[in-house]
């Protein structure tokens, strides 16, 4: 068997990285004081509260798109209460200590809390089944949105040594909540040197000193002095500094009684003022409604409108001389103010040193002894993962990155991608509306343009409208389609297909139902008449070409077709005149005619509503000219 030497320098190396890991896992793990990452069910952790009023529903469910667990508010407009009693109270005296968990909320927030409540140990008054909003919780943590409140919560509680209360403190200016429906973390830094962090997503967002001042409502270090409730203003007090002078005397032609206004004498009413006329008549086109009865609703009166004649006038109705200012009034007579010889100044409570007042290098924080989350929300899908409670900054930190930061950039990534989703959709959105008003400049759609414009101004805002035109103009050429296929009558075959080809231009769509009704009765006819005895064919060929009309009580075949064609014409005249055949002719050019009959059609309607062939010949190619003759 082969001997194995080891290298002394390497197996140095190696047990010293060996023990340096091993330390470094238990500094980390003595470091993390409380971690809840929801990997298994909340059953055996967490105790829901019992209470009545608390009646959502918590679930252990995923985070939408991960795998991740969380703990899940499941339904709108519910109270919720669980907690989790740590199995050692956490003192915030001693050195730093971290407050961090991740919330994110699905389906957005738009009035409700996602806060975490920190509570003092039980002997302070509370049950884990009967937790509710009066426990007494040490410290409220976490985003809080409803109406005007947009902010992520830090309040403490703190006991005055002096008093005995428990004061709350609200830290003065907090962040706003995130807007979006993206995984973040809250974390809050409570250090040895009264300092506090407060970080969203890892990024500060606030660091203020416990002991300030200005950075807390109420500070916690109360004032010095305060105003002395007790104190009471003496009765001989007098705090006027002027007052009505004692010796002045009403003049002798001070009359109260004088009216502030009066006529104008000097007024003339004006030339064609209408006195024989009112301001309002009755509408002269108001009927009275068929439905009106006398009896239970009252004797019917027609509705007024502004009398014309009025508006052309001055003014009507009886003429009154307008109100002027009256030069005598004076008013209700009042003594003048002279300085109060008896004035002491505006009295103020004394000021007396403050009971409750104390100093202290550092807040005395009671312990925390439970996590419980309290809340009340109108939206669900708030789901909160990852609570941690450390006692180093770094730790936090590699549990934003390993737990959090990963789940983010995903959901980021995605929330990309769907907006420019959007963004796509929002461009195809003006790219139809671009393209229907176009459609709304069509010359024969004229008496209709208002309207429609109307319309493609409040769809430029609201795509539901767009969607709702495209579906429309989609039913009418399917509805019209089904009208010809369904019809008991069978038109021609190259007519009907003619025809059906025409459906598919949409500058018709508002006349499609005028078109297609009309269809069958013209395609039917010719059908009926083209599919007469082919043995009469050809003698009525022979009659047109020899006498040039056909036999009484019954037509040619030029004549059958021709009547299909003017009674197909007609309805197409009704549908936009020449626009809809010149839209034909630029079809046939682009994709070819397989139908002789289309050149027929368009070459027939020119013809026949011109008069000129030289016209058609013009505006037509070869083919159309030539089906004139």
């Amino acid at each position: 068997m082969m001997e194995v030497k080891l290298n002394p320098a390497l197996l140095c190396t190696v047990t010293l990285l060996l023990i340096w890991c091993v330390a470094i896992g238990i500094q980390a793990s003595d470091n993390v004081i409380f971690y809840e990452p929801f990997d298994e069910s909340y059953n055996e952790r967490w105790v829901v509260s019992g209470k009545d009023d608390y009646q959502g529903v918590w679930k252990h469910a995923k985070s939408e798109g991960h795998d991740d667990y969380g703990l899940l508010v499941s339904e709108k407009a519910r109270k919720y209460a669980i907690v989790k009693e740590l199995d050692d109270a956490v003192s915030l005296n001693d050195g730093t200590v971290v407050l961090q968990y991740e919330v994110r909320l699905q389906n957005g927030l738009e009035c409700g809390g996602a806060y975490l409540k920190y509570l003092r140990p039980q002997d302070a008054g509370w049950k884990p089944e009967e937790f509710d909003n009066e426990c007494p919780y040490l410290i409220m943590f976490g985003p809080d949105k409803c109406g005007a409140t947009d902010k992520v919560h830090f309040i403490f509680k703190h006991k005055n040594p002096k008093s005995g209360e428990y004061v709350e403190h609200h830290l003065k200016d907090p962040p706003s909540v995130p807007s979006d429906k993206l995984s973040h973390v809250y974390t809050a830094i409570l250090r040895s040197n009264n300092e506090l962090r407060i970080l969203i997503d890892g990024e500060e967002k606030n660091k203020v000193n416990f002991l300030s001042s200005v950075d807390f409502e109420p500070p916690l270090l109360p004032a010095k002095t305060i105003t002395d409730v007790e104190d009471k203003k003496p009765e001989d007090w007098d705090d006027r500094a002027k007052i009505p002078d004692p010796d002045a005397v009403q003049p002798d032609d001070w009359d109260e009684d004088a009216p502030m206004d009066i006529e104008d004498e000097e007024a003339v009413k004006p030339k064609g003022w209408l006195d024989d006329e009112l301001d309002e008549v009755d509408d002269p086109e108001a009927r009275k409604p068929e439905d009106w009865n006398d009896e239970e609703d009252g004797e019917w009166e027609p509705p007024k409108i502004p009398n014309i004649k009025c508006e052309m006038a001055p003014g009507c109705g009886e003429w009154h001389r307008p109100m002027r200012r009256n030069p005598a009034y004076k008013g209700k007579w009042q003594a003048p103010l002279i300085d109060n010889p008896n004035y002491k100044g505006i009295w103020k409570a004394q000021v007396i040193p403050n009971p409750d007042y104390f100093e202290v290098d550092r807040p005395d924080f009671d312990p925390i002894a439970a996590i419980g989350i309290e809340i009340w929300t109108m939206q669900d899908g708030i789901l909160f993962d990852n609570i941690l409670i450390a006692s180093d900054e770094s730790i936090a930190e590699s549990y934003r990155e390993a737990s959090w930061k990963p789940k983010f950039e995903n959901e980021k990534l995605k929330s990309t991608k769907e907006s420019a989703g959007s963004d796509a959709l929002s461009a195809l959105h003006k790219i139809v509306i671009n393209l229907l008003y176009k459609v709304a400049d069509i010359p024969f759609l004229e008496a209709h343009r208002t309207k429609i414009l109307d319309l493609l101004k409040q769809a430029e805002n609201q795509t539901i409208i767009t969607v709702g035109l495209i579906a429309s103009l989609i039913v009418v050429i399917l509805t019209a389609c089904l009208l010809i296929i369904l019809s008991d009558k069978k038109p021609e075959k190259k007519l009907f297909d003619l025809l059906y080809k025409a459906a598919d231009f949409p500058f018709l769509e508002a006349y499609k139902p005028k078109i297609l009704v009309n269809v069958p009765e013209a395609t039917g006819e010719l059908a009926a008449e083209a599919s007469g005895k082919q043995g009469t064919h050809e003698k009525e060929e022979e009659d047109d070409d020899d006498s040039g009309a056909a036999a009484p009580g019954r037509r040619s075949r030029r004549e059958t077709e021709e009547q299909g064609v003017f009674t197909t014409r007609t309805v197409l005249l009704m549908a936009g005149h020449g626009g809809f055949l010149h839209t034909l002719h630029e079809r046939q050019k682009f994709y070819g005619d397989p139908y002789p009959l289309l050149g027929r059609l368009r070459g027939s309607f020119y013809c026949k509503s011109n008069g000129q062939a030289q016209a058609a010949e013009q505006m037509w190619d070869h083919q159309i000219s030539s089906s004139c003759r």
